[in-house]
């Protein structure tokens, strides 16, 4: 009979089994590498795709337009860059859908129409439709 012993002469090992430790990094690895994209600020924008079918709708569509000089028009009322989240804000207030189409000169800086495109969402505006023309076959 022994005594004081795990009966085959062996020693309890003393080292760290680091297997579970890299599981646990790797996955820690890929969670991070998944959400930081995500957290990027930015405006928020549903884009049709170019080749869709006309979209129908019962109600009087608000269209936000930038022509090629810059100028910005509420259908067809021209509008200034400060003014329209107020004057949107005013449209839609007795309104329950808060849906508004963008269009924009292909000539338009990127800046001035992401500019555009935070003041209608910062409105409150829900949906924002892009609008395009038909891709040509």
């Amino acid at each position: 009979m022994a005594i004081g012993g795990n009966g085959n002469g062996r020693r309890p090992m003393a080292e760290i089994n680091v297997t579970p430790l890299v599981d646990v990094m790797l996955v820690l690895l890929i969670i991070f590498m998944v959400t930081a994209p995500m957290l990027q600020q930015g405006v928020d924008v549903n884009l049709p795709q170019a080749a869709a079918k006309a979209i129908q709708t019962k109600t009087e569509r608000v269209v936000v337009t930038v022509d090629r000089s810059g100028r910005i028009f509420i259908g067809k009322q021209p509008v200034k860059l400060n003014q329209l989240r107020r004057k949107l804000k005013a449209i839609f207030k007795n309104r329950r859908d808060r849906e508004v189409y963008f269009r924009a000169d292909k000539g338009v800086s990127y800046g001035l129409a992401v500019k555009v495109i935070a003041e209608i969402k910062n409105a409150g505006i829900e949906k924002l439709g892009m609008v395009t023309r038909p891709l040509e076959r």
